[in-house]
């Protein structure tokens, strides 16, 4: 369950947050004016997004490699023709029957 607590909030029931984190599982989104500017998540939670991170880090590193040499403008044009041919090729997939 995600929790959302202002920053003063979250100072003031530190300790009580982290045991909700640990134990519970819970994770908190903390706010300040409003506006999310943290959130506090278990370790194995934070684990599992750090090897996301690095997995799309590097993806992206092969797809710069892989496209290094062709101009932005031709590039981008071949990933609008892929999304295009490949959103195309679902049309009817999704489709309710009458």
């Amino acid at each position: 369950m995600t929790n959302e607590v202002t920053a003063a909030e979250f100072e003031e029931h530190f300790g009580e947050m982290l045991v909700r984190v640990q134990d519970r599982k819970d994770s908190i989104l903390i706010s300040r004016d409003g506006v999310p500017v943290a959130a506090l998540v278990d370790v194995a939670s934070f684990e599992r997004i750090r090897r996301m991170w690095e997995r799309f880090d590097e993806a992206a590193r092969k797809i710069a490699e892989g496209f290094a040499n062709i101009p932005e403008e031709e590039g981008m044009a071949e990933i609008d023709r892929i999304v295009y041919e490949e959103r195309h090729s679902r049309v009817g997939v999704w489709k309710v029957p009458d």
